[in-house]
This record gives structure tokens, C-alpha cells and sequence, in this order.
């Protein structure tokens, strides 16, 4: 369920606004507290470098929370990071991707103090060295350089109150003695997600509107143990296990339903119930060698990733009076769907660095997986009375193998470059046992890319520099999206996925100007051709034999939907004031978005969709919009001990056009207070405190289709947190590694 009413409001990646941390510590050395003066932010060739321990606002925070606060990244549901421009932003530590699934790391970043980071870089336009899809970003945090041997660690409590209470709480513990470096985690928390929907579409001649609540209880635990062992002065050998399971038991939807066709008007419920768990575990195994004194070096990778998915939905629906009476039961959907990920990935990296100040990379990975989704749905009628089963065993092989090569120049102290490729071959094959139609029953790709990649940068003067970055990536649909199931929410409308969905291409260019290393102005531009995203269709379903549906559907669609561009321009800037009494990151840009798609068809099922007329009916997104984003977020100190902070953030986006329609403007404020008092920190945030952060999506076609969506999660919240830093707060970081699989284990999700 809980992938089932993200899928229809996945917007938020559609945005060009977004926010990043960057940090440098060129000039910085270990750092007690927050007491140097000098800030650093600048912009290099492929990265923006940001000084954390010289900024007052990582005292007390959390990595999370100090990520949000820094230029050019965002979080609009305190779950994810937006870089500017971004669909997503990949986080890395110390130069190696986190090896967790998405929700462990999100309580990783929550739990993790800011005062262990040194810098943060953003990539926003990664080179060919990294495993990345579509327009992704990345954020490198780089850990303080801790030497000394003894225990460290931290104690953390939240308590959150929005419609529901909330808690999360975590612990964790890093040892280092000699050669030898263990860090763990353990963390879990409970949770209700809850939202309010109101969904309405129709034509001229009929309408469907669907209005109530959705409420998905969640109980996880996880965390992550990482073992690191220095072989000899040059080489290391680490081994990393991370797990996550999250129990979503009783979920329910209550819809109800008014439908008007041919003039007259029925009313239904909705009652809808998911008992769902899930469970990652990943392992990891890390060998680097140092093979010089000037920093080059062998990195090999061997990973194993297992993820599982088990959710069973029962579907009701009733008939009702317009009161809301519920009355007999007319239908009843059971869907039963299992998802089984196992892959095996390799990675082997050397870096060569001569000199003259040349760096040359060339590397390789493998990825092999197999998804098994052996899904059972059964459909009963009540009036009149009969039955339908529609298993489906949909099995999905794929085999990734890609190649490198950069080459990194600086060749003056103002000019330096890179340039490189990566070459990708994808093999994949489908198949179903039972599949509806034969073009189901064997899905068979085979393809291949060449993917270039260029950046420079430009140093004019002490207080001027110019960059500019391209970069093609593809974007591979997830693993849930080939799954050729139905997510159901009322009998005429559910979201399909389709197992024809491919590759998208995405081509990126930015070019950067930055002045006295505090102010910005970024100008990018993406092209994402055969964009893969989700697609209302709606009508009187026609089925390849000619047999038309009796009533209106609505079906929200997987596939791929023609082209799309995004071109933005942003300001900004991030600068402490008042001897570091005021710090501000303030971006205020332009977006403008064109789409350029059309569908007649569903690609799953081969039906086509008509009007009340007999014509047929194309959905299409052929406009553009130029949308206004202002964000800014300012931290405050509020006494000379540096104990005392307050926060004041505000983001604003205009409406704008997207997939799905014209999405209404979002704006949130945010506002807290934090306490420090020795080792302890004590802080109060309220989210969204004007309750403005609710989507509205609107769309009108010329044939008279309309769809309206109304989604409210309920950002305003409260939440009081209290964390206890403990031991040796010197102790060197467990080295972190990046998976080989972490580019597999992201299309679980």
C-alpha cells in the first residue's frame, strides 16, 4: 500500500529545486567543538566543497539535519535529499557509497552527530567512475580523521507528533585498537503514516470521485556492523553486514466513492486492508591496496545482496447511500504479493596518480540478479455472484557489465579537467507461467551504451571561477515497476505496472560561476529521452477483441512517456554574518519544464480507451511551465557559549507541469531550538508549521478528460529529540565501504 499510494504522487523528483551540503577541509585540522572562523565554500571541477567544522550550525545537529540545512539540497518529507536538479541524491562516505537500503540510511543520517564531519561534497554531475542512473547526484561525506584507540559513541530519542505519535530510537558504538576498527548500529522506531486523499476524474458525460484516509502503521528495527583490519601500512581488508526489516500490518484505505455515468449515481466504499514486511540484508567484503606514495591505489569489491517483500491485500468494496451508509458487499479482491531480489555484484577500481599531476581510473563491475514475484489475485462478485483467479509467477534474470576510463588533469594552478566514458551492456529476460497475454510470457532485452562524460574548471582570479560539466546516464526501471501487477484502490481505479517498461536516456549539462566562494549562480539544463514515470489512462476500456468495458476506468500506468526537458537558473548564496551569529543559505531560481509525451494504449493489456461517444481517447502532456523555488534556511546563535540555536528554513515552489498535470505551488516552515550542555543536546522542531506542504495536482485535456489528486500527509509536526555523545570522541571512523551491489540495491525501492 505504501508503494502503491507513493506511486500515484511521486512528484517529488520532478522538482528542480533541492537542497545540498558541501564541505572542504583543505585548510581545517582536528576540531573540538565549533571554533574556527574561517568558512570555506567552493566550487572544483566535477564537485562543490563545503566546510562543515568550520560552520556553527553542526554543533547539537544531526548528519541529517545538517544536510538539509546546507546550499542547494532539500528534504520535502524529512525521508529524502533533493540536490538541485536531481531525481535523487546518492550518499557516500569518505569517497565509498553507504552500503544500506534507503530507510536504514535515512536513520543513519538521523543518528549520526555532525560533529564527526569534516566536509561534505556534492557531485551533481558525477563522472564515469561512478555508478549512477538517470540525473542521480551524490553527497561524499567526509568523516574527521580520528587516531586515537579507545570506545566512542552516542545514544539518540525522538518523539514525533503530527496526526499520529511517533518514536525512534537508536545507539551506536565505534572501537578502534591498533589495526583493528569495529563500528556498529542499532536502531528502530514505530510509526503511523497517514494521509487524506481526495482523487476526481471523469469526462464531460462522468465523473468518479474518491475521498478518505489512508493510515499505514509501521514497526522497524535495523542497523549495521562494519569490521575494518589494516593488512600491513598499504593495504586494508573490511567486511560489512547491514539489515532492515520494517512489519506495515493492518494498513487500511477508506475511500468513499461517487459515480456518475449516463446521468445517474451510485455510491460505494472502499475498505481496503494490508498486512505487509520486508526484509534487507546486504554483505559486503572491501580489499584496498595502496600501491604508492602519491595516492594511487586497488580497490575490489564482492557483494551480496537479499531482499524480501510479503504483502497481502484484501479489497472490499460496498454499496452505499449518499449519506455514507455502508451496505452490502458487492466485490472482494485478494491479492497476494511476494517480491524475492538475490544479486551478486563485483567492482574492481584501480586509480593511477602520476607526478605531473595527472590521475587516470579505469574499473569494471559485474551485477547479476534475479527478482521471483509469484503473485495470486482473486477477484469475488457478490451481484451477481461469481469468481476470477489471476495468478502470474513474472520471473526477471538480469546481467549489468560495465567498463571505465578518466583521465584528471590540472594543468595550472588555474585550469584543470576530466573527461572519461563508461561502457554498460544489459542482458535481461522475463518470463511468466501464466502471463495474461503471449507477449507476457518471455520478455527478452539485450543492449548496450557508451556513456561520455566532461568537466572543467576554471579559476579566473582569487575571487572568480567558472565550471561546466556533461554527462549521459541511463535511467533502468525498478524492480517493483516491471512487476506486472495491479496495486488496487477502488473497483475502477488502481496503479499497473508493466514489465515492457526500458531504459530511459538522460543527457545533463551545468555550468557554474561562483564568486568570493559564497555566492552562486548555476545554469543547467537535462534532457530525458523515453522518460519512464506514470501515465492516467482513462475511458471505456476497449480490449484488443473488440469486447468494450461497461464502466469508466482510471489506471494509472508504468511506461515509458515520450520526452522531457528541464532547464533551470539559480542564485545563491551561503554566508555567516555578525561574527558567525547568523549563518544563511538563501537560493532563489527558475525552472522551466517541457514534456513532450502521448499514450493511447495500455502497453500491459493492449487495451485502448474511448469516451462516451465511441471515440478513442489519447492522453497527452504537450505544454511547458516556468516555475519560481525560493528556499532559504538560517541558523541563529543565540548566546556567546554557543549553546543556544535557533532555526528558521522556508522553502516556496511554484506550480508547475509535470506527468501527471499542473502541480499546484508547495511551501513549508520550519522552525526549532536546540540546547547544548556538555555531551548532551536537547532539541524542539516544528515542520510545516503554516500547513502548506500539500500536493494538488490538476490536469485538463482537450477531450475533455479531467484528474484531480489531493494528497495530505500531514508534514506539520512536532518532534523532541535528546542525544548523549559517549567515550573517546577521537577514535579514528571505521573505513566505510561502497557495495558492489549499493547500484542494484537502489531499484529496490
Amino acid at each position: 500500500m505504501k508503494r502503491t499510494l507513493l506511486s500515484i504522487a511521486l512528484i517529488f523528483g520532478t522538482f528542480a529545486f533541492a537542497q545540498e551540503k558541501k564541505t572542504d577541509t583543505t585548510k581545517t585540522k582536528s576540531i573540538e567543538g565549533v571554533t574556527i572562523t574561517k568558512q570555506v565554500f567552493k566550487k572544483q571541477s566535477d564537485r562543490f566543497v563545503y566546510d562543515v567544522a568550520a560552520s556553527p550550525v553542526a554543533k547539537g545537529n544531526t548528519t541529517f539535519d545538517l544536510l538539509k540545512q546546507t546550499p542547494l539540497l532539500s528534504s520535502t518529507d524529512d525521508k529524502t535529499l533533493k540536490i538541485a536538479g536531481k531525481n535523487n541524491a546518492l550518499i557516500y562516505i569518505n569517497g565509498r557509497k553507504t552500503n544500506m537500503d534507503s530507510e536504514s540510511l535515512v536513520q543513519f543520517l538521523k543518528n549520526t552527530p555532525a560533529e564527526n564531519i569534516q566536509k561534505i561534497e556534492v557531485i551533481t554531475v558525477p563522472g564515469s567512475e561512478y555508478q549512477v542512473e538517470s540525473s542521480d547526484g551524490i553527497i561524499n561525506i567526509v568523516l574527521k580523521k580520528k587516531m586515537s584507540d579507545g570506545l566512542s559513541g552516542n545514544m539518540r530519542f525522538s518523539n514525533t507528533q503530527s496526526k499520529y505519535n511517533a518514536s525512534q530510537t537508536s545507539f551506536s558504538a565505534n572501537y578502534r585498537k591498533n589495526k583493528l576498527g569495529i563500528s556498529a548500529n542499532l536502531n528502530g522506531g514505530e510509526n503511523i503514516q497517514a494521509q487524506t486523499y481526495t482523487l476526481r476524474n471523469g469526462t464531460v458525460d462522468t465523473s468518479n470521485e474518491s475521498t478518505g484516509n489512508i493510515d499505514d502503521p509501521n514497526k522497524n528495527i535495523g542497523g549495521y556492523l562494519n569490521i575494518d583490519y589494516q593488512l600491513t601500512d598499504n593495504s586494508n581488508l573490511a567486511l560489512s553486514w547491514n539489515t532492515w526489516a520494517n512489519k506495515s500490518y493492518n494498513s487500511t484505505v477508506s475511500l468513499f466513492n461517487t459515480i456518475t455515468n449516463g446521468g445517474k449515481t451510485k455510491y460505494t466504499w472502499s475498505k481496503n486492508k494490508e498486512d505487509a514486511r520486508s526484509y534487507n540484508n546486504s554483505l559486503n567484503l572491501n580489499y584496498e591496496l595502496k600501491t604508492d606514495s602519491l595516492g594511487s591505489k586497488l580497490n575490489v569489491n564482492a557483494a551480496y545482496l537479499n531482499y524480501k517483500r510479503f504483502q497481502f491485500t484484501d479489497n472490499r468494496t460496498y454499496a452505499s447511500s449518499i449519506n455514507g451508509e455502508i451496505g452490502d458487499k458487492t466485490t472482494q479482491v485478494f491479492q497476494d504479493l511476494p517480491q524475492i531480489i538475490n544479486n551478486f555484484s563485483g567492482m574492481v577500481d584501480y586509480i593511477q596518480k602520476f607526478k605531473n599531476d595527472l590521475t587516470i581510473s579505469v574499473g569494471g563491475n559485474y551485477n547479476k540478479t534475479k527478482t521471483d514475484n509469484d503473485s495470486k489475485s482473486d477477484t469475488y462478485s457478490f451481484d451477481p455472484v461469481g469468481s476470477k483467479s489471476a495468478p502470474n509467477h513474472f520471473i526477471y534474470d538480469e546481467n549489468i557489465y560495465g567498463v571505465y576510463i578518466t583521465a584528471e588533469k590540472k594543468f595550472s594552478d588555474k585550469f584543470s579537467g576530466k573527461i572519461g566514458t563508461r561502457y554498460e551492456i544489459t542482458n535481461s529476460l522475463g518470463t511468466s507461467d501464466n502471463a495474461p497475454t503471449e507477449d507476457l510470457k518471455r520478455i527478452k532485452r539485450n543492449y548496450n551504451n557508451i556513456l561520455p562524460y566532461l568537466s572543467f574548471n576554471y579559476a579566473i582570479n582569487d575571487k572568480n571561477n567558472l565550471s561546466y560539466s556533461f554527462s549521459s546516464r541511463m535511467r533502468r526501471p525498478s524492480f517493483w515497476e516491471i512487476n506486472p501487477v495491479r496495486n488496487i484502490l477502488t473497483d475502477d481505479n488502481y496503479t499497473q505496472n508493466n514489465p515492457f517498461v526500458k531504459a530511459s536516456s538522460t543527457y545533463n549539462q551545468e555550468l557554474t560561476y561562483m564568486y568570493k566562494n559564497s555566492y552562486f549562480l548555476i545554469l543547467s539544463h537535462s534532457f530525458f529521452k523515453d522518460a519512464i514515470t506514470q501515465v492516467p489512462l482513462q475511458g471505456y476500456p476497449e480490449s484488443p477483441n473488440g469486447n468494450l468495458g461497461e464502466n469508466p476506468v482510471l489506471r494509472y500506468i508504468r511506461t515509458n512517456f515520450g520526452d522531457k526537458q528541464e532547464m533551470s537558473a539559480m542564485v545563491g548564496i551561503q554566508k555567516s554574518f555578525f561574527k558567525q551569529y547568523l549563518t544563511t543559505n538563501f537560493n532563489i531560481g527558475v525552472q522551466h519544464n517541457i514534456n513532450n509525451g502521448s499514450l493511447d494504449t495500455d502497453p500491459t493489456t493492449g487495451d485502448r480507451f474511448k469516451n462516451k461517444e465511441g471515440d478513442y481517447i489519447v492522453y497527452t502532456n504537450k505544454t511547458s511551465s516556468t516555475s519560481l523555488l525560493i528556499q532559504t534556511n538560517n541558523t541563529i546563535r543565540l548566546d556567546k557559549k554557543k549553546t543556544w540555536f535557533l532555526g528558521v528554513n522556508f522553502f516556496y515552489v511554484d506550480k508547475q507541469q509535470i506527468e501527471l498535470g499542473m502541480l499546484k505551488s508547495l511551501m513549508s516552515l520550519d522552525l526549532s531550538i536546540k540546547k547544548t550542555w556538555n555531551e548532551w543536546t536537547f532539541a524542539v522542531n516544528v515542520n510545516d508549521v503554516l500547513r502548506t506542504n500539500i500536493v494538488k495536482i490538476e490536469d485538463f485535456q482537450a477531450n475533455g478528460n479531467y484528474n484531480y489528486i489531493h494528497q495530505n500527509q500531514y508534514p506539520r509536526s512536532l518532534t523532541v529529540s535528546l542525544t548523549y555523545n559517549f567515550g573517546n570522541q577521537k577514535v579514528k571512523k571505521v573505513r566505510d565501504i561502497e557495495g558492489a551491489s549499493d547500484s542494484i540495491k537502489s531499484r529496490t525501492r
